[in-house]
């Protein structure tokens, strides 16, 4: 979480909310997190001088500005550099379908169904990503944005495939 977090700071300065909106929008096909984890984080970093934080007050509420430092960047980049330790794929609907067989194929079809229209109303916001990302002057870390967002379509395109053979098969 604490690499998350610095590298949405090496792009801005953030507040947490502003950390947990970037989360649930632009990394939410691959990451998420809780309140209940970000602040934790944020304390933890400020703590080992990764990330400063400075007090104001905004229409007259007052936020928490978190920005990374140089140690934090440097943290980012060893922790970028190291090899990837797990790519995880955990969905609830492949869990329901493997211990399908207890209820049968109707409960089964419906987190199919139910799956594919997630599927369906998220593949435009990829697409989207993907059409104003290729559409920007090629800027270092638009390139990187626009090969996740390549890859989340890509694999978005291929769950919808994968919904119309399971529900054929289901349904046969």
């Amino acid at each position: 979480m604490d690499c998350v977090i610095l590298g949405l700071l090496c792009h801005e300065s953030l507040t947490g909310y502003e950390i947990k909106k970037r989360m649930d929008t632009a990394l939410r096909f691959f990451w998420s997190a809780s309140f209940g984890s970000i602040y934790p984080t944020l304390n933890s970093l400020v703590h080992d001088s990764l990330v400063t934080k400075f007090e104001t007050t905004d229409h007259g509420r007052d936020k928490v500005i978190y920005t990374i430092t140089d140690a934090g960047r440097e943290h980012l980049k060893k922790w970028l550099a190291l090899p990837v330790k797990k790519d995880e794929l955990r969905y609830e609907t492949l869990l329901k379908l493997f211990f399908g067989g207890e209820t049968g194929p109707d409960i089964s079809l419906e987190h199919i169904r139910n799956f594919e229209s997630r599927v369906k109303a998220e593949l435009p916001f990829l697409q989207e990503a993907s059409r104003k990302l290729k559409g920007i002057p090629d800027e270092k870390a638009h390139r990187y944005y626009l090969l996740t967002a390549m890859f989340g379509e890509r694999v978005y395109k291929a769950y919808l495939e994968w919904c119309e053979e399971a529900k054929r098969i289901l349904e046969e």
